[in-house]
């Protein structure tokens, strides 16, 4: 039997008969931190979550927002702040539980507990009584959700949110609250204490793994339309490797690198497109060492951002314009782009780069200096980390850069302590909003890593975001322009995802903000 699959196998590589049911191989860049919705902020954590757990609503194969688990796409009532929700009978969850009204209760009154330390639980900010709950005034039973039955739900919030829709389909997943009340805190530490609701469950993941499946969920309310019953996913950091697995047929999806994509163009398995993402720095403003503007400046400008992405990156990557990635935030008034309209804020100016270092060192009394740099073990960090170091060390005098590069969990976790000078990071944003992204160096986000507080920036961006319609975007281009100005944080490039697909696979569609669906694969 073992020979037969054996034989099956290549078969398949050489352009033989497919078996139906055989299992979808894919690849991973790392490890997934969690795979507890509440408590996901890495973009490894939010593919898995993403391939087992449905919202109210979901994406189509096209990328459209479609019904999850609510019946339909509702409009919302009191001038943008309530909605009102019907659940599917048929939602089930992978255990056979009904998902009822009261899981997306517990899931978001527990998100927004501060005792649960969810990272980014600012993504309730407009629900009601979300920052009294936040600063303990008042219970998390007070958040602006309630089960008025067993499949009706009601949202309130303090304002309307434009891009709403994109949370109730990316972020606001429901969790069995029986699972929740047996497991606690240690809910989605492992494949066996999460209970998925969407259309793959999550098997053989321990925490630490580096190989885990998704199975089909057999309770799935469109179950019947699920083709691909099992996936297995290997981690698989070094992208070289990836790209001889994909020629030797063990995998039929991973992504490749830059150097994969040049030597490759004409390859007709390999697709490429850009990612609602932004790579920056992070300056940690807690260290005596990096709290400072001259030194924010003096790396912007010492960084070509066009040599970085065409001949560092090599992959269809975009030199950053401004924090704001392309197709991210379209001008109400024009149609256009925020990014390309706002044009190029983030110029290579050699002599700017080398007075701001000379104003840094006088600054800190000090003729030499040792800066690290915090990047992910990927191929694609390490590159960007050895390109800093060397541009760095040549322009400016007296400087010493270190470079270190970890796992993405030890790198998350480095995050969040605080712990390190310089820091390579990427945001991925979940709904095409340019509020995401300036949110990052905004003073309360939990996500502002650097601690970087300017009242300035802080108000320019709360006004914006308490505006509509074209107020609301040319508030949030002059929040751009401000933060660009003074550097609160550094972009260098929206990033480029280039992906081999077996061409035995159908159905797996990309855009900016979403990963492929698993759910929509079928074998040819």
């Amino acid at each position: 039997m073992l020979v037969a699959i054996t034989l099956s196998a290549c078969g398949n590589s050489a352009g033989g008969q497919i078996n139906k049911n055989q299992t979808l191989n894919v690849t991973l860049a790392d490890e997934p931190a969690t795979v507890d919705p509440n408590k996901d902020t890495d973009t490894n954590s939010a593919s898995v979550i993403f391939q087992t757990m449905e919202g109210l609503y979901t994406y189509s194969r096209n990328n459209k927002i479609i019904p999850g688990v609510a019946t339909k796409v509702v409009t919302p009532t009191n001038h943008g702040k309530t909605y009102t929700f019907t659940l599917k009978k048929n939602a089930k969850w992978a255990n056979g539980q009904p998902v009822t009204a009261q899981d997306f209760v517990t899931s978001l009154q527990r998100m927004a507990d501060p005792k649960t330390k969810a990272q980014y639980a600012s993504v309730l900010s407009a629900f009601k009584n979300y920052t009294a709950i936040q600063h303990s005034q008042v219970a998390p039973s007070k958040l602006g959700i309630t089960a008025l039955s067993k499949t009706k739900l009601r949202i309130q919030l303090t304002k309307a949110v434009p891009y709403f829709n994109d949370l109730l389909a990316s972020k606001y997943y429901p969790l069995n609250t029986a699972a929740v009340t047996k497991y606690g805190s240690k809910y989605g530490t492992s494949a066996t204490t999460a209970v998925a609701n969407g259309p793959y469950k999550l098997v053989g993941w321990t925490g630490s793994n580096s190989t885990w499946h998704y199975v089909k969920n057999p309770h799935y309310w469109n179950a019947k339309n699920v083709k691909i019953k099992r996936v297995k996913v290997a981690v698989t950091k070094d992208e070289t490797t990836a790209a001889n697995l994909f020629k030797a047929g063990k995998v039929q999806e991973t992504t490749v690198s830059g150097e994969y994509v040049r030597a490759n163009s004409n390859e007709k398995q390999l697709h490429t497109h850009l990612l609602g993402r932004m790579n920056l720095l992070y300056f940690n403003h807690k260290k005596s060492v990096t709290d400072s503007e001259n030194l924010r400046q003096a790396v912007s400008y010492i960084v070509d951002r066009n040599q970085l992405t065409s001949q560092v990156l090599q992959d269809g990557s975009k030199p950053a314009l401004s924090a704001i990635p392309r197709g991210d935030q379209i001008n109400p008034k024009t149609g256009g782009d925020m990014a390309t309209e706002t044009g190029n804020l983030l110029p290579h100016d050699i002599a700017k780069a080398k007075d701001y270092w000379q104003k840094y060192l006088k600054e800190t009394g000090k003729s030499t200096a040792t800066i690290s740099i915090l990047t992910d073990d990927s191929d694609d960090d390490k590159k960007i980390g050895t390109y800093l170091q060397s541009v760095m060390e040549k322009h400016f005098k007296g400087l010493t850069v270190k470079t270190t590069a970890l796992p993405h969990a030890q790198h998350v976790a480095r995050d969040f302590s605080g712990d390190f000078d310089i820091n390579l990071i990427g945001w991925s944003t979940n709904w095409l909003d340019a509020s995401d992204y300036l949110d990052l160096a905004a003073k309360d986000n939990s996500v502002n890593f650097t601690h970087w507080n300017d009242p300035t920036y802080n108000q320019l961006l709360t006004t914006a975001e308490n505006k509509t319609g074209q107020a609301r975007y040319d508030g949030l281009v002059t929040a751009n322009k401000y933060l660009m100005r003074v550097k609160g944080y550094v972009p260098l490039y929206q990033p480029s995802e280039a992906k081999l697909i077996s061409d035995k696979v159908g159905g797996l569609t990309y855009s900016l903000i979403n990963d492929a669906q698993y759910q929509y694969a079928y074998w040819k």
